[in-house]
């Protein structure tokens, strides 16, 4: 059975869950899955040691919540509110832990909405399902992602397999549209990338060891490392710690989901 213990991360409230060997950490800003250490003992998530946590911040690591906007494809906030929003936790139901979030008119965007995250584990694999339901009386679209920080122990010897020669999203080169290649996924540079309609299950390499990483719901991947060069203008990665994580994350990103009057979506992602 699931267990569930308030606490307090970095002077954040958090909720602490232990299941089956596994435990997790789920910060209440942005409903943020900070940390998923499995029954071995390996910690699967990346955060940043110097993460900020405080009101209207974004943390870096773990597994945002990007909702309604993925980063500045629209007129909303970049990556949306819903990461930076405090959100309620509702209890264990079925061995999942639900988080909620709802609102109307949410830093400016105009619409009536209500969010559950579901956050649920065993042994080696963490499950997390976003839902989206329109409460409203007028339809609305929107993106959304899953933006799923994923350690490694060394960025050079990461393979990631399963993309093929799938065409891409090229978000460093105004998303300009490219032709897949042969062979898994190296992060040999900065890696910003966008891929549509890939089903079968990813697999990333890292050495000896291997993570695999399904999506339901969702209609893209997308892959992120900034390199050193991207690394060295983001404020809140330490030097060097980009090589600690890549980033694949479910997203529906490319085509924004038509959401009518009283509807609901959803869309998860199963890492392990």
């Amino acid at each position: 059975m699931m267990k569930s213990t308030p606490m307090t991360f970095r002077g954040a409230p958090c909720i602490q869950l232990e299941h089956a060997g596994s435990r997790a950490l789920v910060a209440l800003h942005g409903a943020q899955l900070l940390s998923f250490v499995d029954a071995a003992g390996q910690e699967r998530l990346f955060l940043g040691e110097r993460a900020e946590f405080g009101p209207g911040k974004a943390i870096r690591g773990g597994i945002p919540v990007i909702f309604p906007q993925f980063s500045d494809r629209g007129p909303w906030r970049r990556h949306g509110f819903a990461r930076i929003t405090t959100w309620d936790f509702a209890g264990i139901e079925a061995d999942t832990a639900l988080f909620t979030l709802r609102g109307e008119a949410t830093d400016g965007w105009p619409h009536a909405y209500a969010l559950r995250l579901l956050v649920g584990f065993d042994p080696t694999q963490l499950h997390i399902t976003l839902e989206v339901h329109n409460t409203g009386n007028t339809a609305f679209a929107f993106s959304a992602a899953l933006h799923a920080y994923l350690r490694v122990s060394d960025l050079a010897a990461v393979a990631l397999h399963g993309l093929g020669e799938h065409a891409y999203q090229d978000n460093s080169a105004h998303a300009a549209e490219r032709p897949g290649v042969a062979g898994p996924l190296r992060f040999e540079a900065g890696v910003d990338r966008v891929y549509e309609a890939v089903e079968a299950p990813l697999v990333l390499h890292d050495g000896t060891a291997e993570l695999r990483i399904e999506k339901r719901g969702f209609a893209d991947f997308v892959v992120w490392n900034p390199g050193a060069t991207g690394a060295a203008g983001i404020g809140d990665l330490a030097t060097g710690e980009y090589r600690q994580f890549v980033c694949v994350e479910a997203g529906q990103v490319r085509h924004a989901v038509q959401l009518a009057p009283g509807a609901r979506w959803c869309g998860s992602e199963r890492i392990g």
